[in-house]
């Protein structure tokens, strides 16, 4: 038994350092057979094969049979960019694909700089845009090139009051006319979408319609905290990894909605009701790419077909999320500890509503689950109280027995049940935290209410790292920046001393390595967020103020 403290002490440290990519790092995918759908790179091909087609199919063409001008034979000099502005975005379309070129959100910022400009959810060299509408198949030539018309005659508009439509519609060399029907609400991140096709042509339309989001960036996202593709298929969340997708990239079920998702922020698309349909995945260079693709349809000539979306563009917010419905809110998992997690960010939110200080709230977060956890607490803490009680007894157990292991076990064991001590009770408080830690890990490195969210002198931001000054020169396990990580270091004096207060171990090789342990712990977390080692600053206090109040009480 004198080894349990030593081992637990391990296994906990190897947990924080090592194991919780255990918990967070997304389990493999079960295979799924492969659908016959083009890639990114077969789409770009076609799209180039499309467009030698179309001029050699209208050089063929009769004169008197030779459609007349429309904007898919424009060139792309002629598209323009058409600025809606809302008060929580502004949004670009470019009349090339009506696609969105930029979606800029007014309430966040790009860095923690008060002059920082504001975020920009879609990257500046993306040009080939996102939310682009195409067939599996190709079946409508040229649109992939497509120049479309807007439906507007200015290239600016303002949205403040009411939901507003914008209209943009393209009509293909064969007489299908293509429109994209968006309607922005001034009080929503969610934008309405109509995909209308009309079939002019006299040949029938058999395809499957694509609507496709697309995000240029790393290949590889963080290790801590999903960011990538997601679908909600089947009521079950699925969260795709980066380098997973070569293996398959083909989602069948019944799609709720699919999602390209990053720490803070998410676009989405949503089909008005779940159908069976498909999730296609794709990673080309480092454009990566989420389709969602509509089951084959056939639209005959002079008839058409609407196809009706929600589109979302802004913050990972539960509240946000939860007013969206269509069970977008999913798209905010904490992984094993979600559980725990949640609640946690819901009675945050809360207490910020009175004091608003995120650093505050983790503070009273803090006190009450050690409220919740307090009676655990005060057995643990008296069973270590007595464990210092007897220790001179182990050690006259251990001399007298040193050449007798057996008899030595024995007659400890015989001593802890006269005593009525339990030898891991002491280690116990520790072992309950590890799952709040966890959940309070995931939570506090994905709530976009911390981000950027300041608390008292040099945090300024408890979703990163503290830092005291700024060095230009590296330090050794701190990622940049650098600095002085003050309130890491604090932590690790409160390990230290609750340490010193707890029963020294017996063998004098086991109880340096126990007093190695604050050093390690503060070593490992100089590179987490502020918020999770203000929470554990907190709970070490309020743990040596109960566990001092119970040694006095037993002595």
């Amino acid at each position: 038994m004198e080894h349990a403290r030593l081992l637990i002490a391990i296994v906990l440290s190897l947990l924080v350092f090592i194991v919780w990519n255990a918990f967070f790092l997304d389990k493999e995918q079960k295979k799924l057979p492969k659908q016959n759908i083009k890639t990114q790179e077969q789409v770009t091909k076609g799209s180039e094969k499309t467009a030698k087609e179309t001029t050699e199919t209208k050089a063929a063409l009769p004169e008197s049979t030779t459609p007349a001008k429309t904007p898919a034979l424009e060139s792309v000099a002629s598209s323009r960019t058409i600025t809606v502005n809302l008060p929580l975005y502004t949004v670009k379309i470019s009349t090339k694909g009506a696609v969105f070129r930029s979606f800029v959100l007014k309430k966040y910022r790009k860095t923690i700089k008060p002059d920082s400009p504001l975020l920009d959810m879609i990257n500046p060299d993306l040009t080939q845009g996102t939310v682009r509408v195409g067939y599996a198949e190709n079946s409508i030539q040229g649109l992939d090139n497509a120049v479309f018309s807007a439906h507007l005659n200015k290239d600016a508009v303002d949205i403040k009051d009411k939901p507003t439509p914008i209209v943009f519609s393209w009509k293909s060399p064969r007489g299908v006319v293509v429109e994209k029907r968006f309607l922005f609400s001034p009080k929503t991140y969610t934008i309405g979408l109509d995909v209308i096709i009309k079939n002019s042509s006299a040949q029938p339309i058999k395809d499957s319609l694509t609507l496709s989001l697309l995000k240029k960036g790393p290949e590889n996202a963080s290790r801590y905290g999903f960011e990538g593709p997601s679908a909600l298929i089947n009521n079950k969340l699925e969260e795709i990894k980066i380098k997973k997708i070569k293996k398959q990239d083909v989602y069948p079920g019944k799609l709720e909605w699919i999602a390209i998702q990053g720490r803070y922020f998410l676009s989405a698309v949503m089909p008005n009701e779940a159908i069976d349909a498909r999730m296609h995945l794709s990673n080309g260079g480092d454009i990566l790419t989420n389709t969602y693709v509509q089951p084959e349809q056939t639209i005959l000539p002079d008839q058409q077909h609407v196809f009706k979306y929600k589109v979302f563009f802004g913050p990972k917010s539960m509240a946000v999320l939860k007013s969206v419905d269509y069970d977008l809110i999913k798209a905010v998992n904490f992984g094993m500890f979600d559980i725990l997690a949640k609640p946690c960010v819901y009675i945050m939110n809360y207490i910020y509503k009175f004091i608003p200080n995120y650093g505050v709230a983790i503070i009273i977060l803090t006190l009450l689950s050690k409220i919740i956890l307090w009676p655990l607490g005060n057995k643990s803490y008296k069973s270590m109280a007595q464990m210092k009680k007897i220790q001179p007894l182990m050690a006259e157990i251990k001399e007298k027995y040193k050449d007798d292991k057996k008899k030595m076990n024995e007659e400890m064991m015989g001593l802890y049940k006269t005593y009525k001590v339990n030898p891991l009770g002491g280690c116990l408080p520790m072992v309950v935290q590890i799952p709040v830690f966890f959940a309070l890990y995931r939570m506090l490195y994905g709530a976009i209410e911390l981000r950027h969210a300041p608390f008292i002198w040099w945090i300024n931001d408890l979703s990163a790292p503290d830092r005291l000054f700024r060095f230009d020169f590296h330090i050794p396990f701190m990622q940049p920046p650098y600095g002085i990580p003050v309130l890491t270091i604090i932590m690790g004096v409160t390990m230290f001393i609750q340490q010193k207060m707890s029963p020294p171990a017996g063998d004098p090789t086991q109880a340096k390595m126990m007093m190695l342990m604050p050093i390690v712990f503060t070593v490992i977390f100089i590179n987490f967020s502020s918020g999770l080692v203000l929470y554990w600053l907190v709970n070490n206090v309020i743990s040596m103020i109960q566990q001092y109040y119970i040694q006095k009480k037993n002595a």
